[in-house]
């Protein structure tokens, strides 16, 4: 049954020359690779605690992702069925394994977390970001990268690390000196999933002596989610017991505000190869992926503290 949907959106491609294709694959693209700027620019200078909460939603989500697709290895669907053929470059990104889909779970986190974060005061907002997120998530389908499955289970995920989210924020709100708790759970967590998806055993199949799913590339990913989410246990501790930045929505923060999504931007672009060239892939890919978080959970707030200093903040904004 999945397949033949898979099929059915592969023949509404074809029927329309691929005119959607290209919005399709922009709409995936943007989800894994620049919509984290959003909520570092939220929490840098609109609302501390929706960004940190997206932020914090999203690291969890992907971590706790790698650790599921690295257990079930499922192939994707092109290899389970010969006759799907991916639109456009999407076969070319989409390596690896299948199960759950990692851009609508980056894409369920991130806009889910900001849907939350503004419900109550901007509701056309909200409304939009699960637009978005149910878009990116039928692109994997469209694309031919991923089965109903995949994006049904990974928008799940994306709702039950929402919600788990929301409870601990509220607990850690009543008892804030049990926050260093939940961080270090977090890093623990991290160590022994890099143990795990290290140590654990890989389906090794091949077709035509080449091999389907290369499990050294998949740990690859594995280990910059996970990294990244240590990152962010350990920027948060730094933040909340050194920095204490709290925004101030003024000219001169939103302007910090843009140069920290530029320097974000950049470090997206560059970091990644030296740092592999340097450390190997798995190792330069958990060290760039935590520079980038540690930047936006510590370093950016430290500079815009000291750039705004004389700024009146907004308390509303603290967390």
């Amino acid at each position: 049954m999945d397949i033949e949907y898979l099929l059915f959106l592969q023949n509404f491609r074809g029927s329309i020359n691929d005119a959607l294709t290209p919005f399709m694959e922009m709409i995936s693209l943007f989800a894994v690779t620049y919509l984290i700027i959003v909520p570092a620019f939220i929490y840098w200078c609109v609302d501390k605690r929706t960004g940190l909460y997206t932020l914090a939603s999203y690291n969890v989500c992907v971590a706790v992702n790698a650790v599921v697709k690295l257990t079930a290895c499922v192939y994707r669907p092109w290899i389970r069925d010969s006759r799907i053929l991916p639109a456009g470059d999407a076969i070319t990104t989409a390596t690896g394994y299948s199960f759950p889909s990692g851009h609508t779970v980056t894409a369920g986190s991130i806009y889910g977390g900001l849907a939350v974060g503004t419900w109550k005061k901007m509701r056309w907002i909200s409304v939009l970001c699960i637009i978005c997120a149910a878009l990116t998530a039928f692109s994997r389908n469209y694309l031919g990268v991923h089965t109903p499955q995949d994006v049904l289970v990974g928008l799940t995920e994306s709702a039950l690390v929402l919600w788990g989210m929301s409870v601990l924020f509220k607990y850690i709100a009543k008892h804030p000196g049990r926050e260093n708790i939940f961080l270090l759970i977090g890093i623990v967590f991290g160590i022994a999933a890099l143990f795990y998806i290290t140590l654990k055993p890989y389906p090794m199949d091949y077709i035509d002596d080449k091999l389907l799913v290369d499990p050294q590339k998949m740990m690859r990913d594995g280990y910059g989610d996970i990294g990244m989410m240590m990152a962010f246990c350990i920027g948060r501790f730094i933040e909340k017991t050194w920095v204490k930045y709290t925004p101030a929505l003024t000219k001169k923060t939103l302007a910090a505000g843009m140069i920290g999504a530029v320097m974000t931007f950049f470090l997206i672009e560059t970091i990644r190869s030296p740092l592999r060239e340097l450390l190997g892939q798995h190792w330069g890919t958990l060290a760039a992926n935590s520079v980038i978080m540690l930047f936006i959970v510590a370093v950016w707030p430290a500079v815009m503290k000291a750039v705004t200093k004389n700024e009146k903040p907004d308390t509303k904004a603290d967390a």
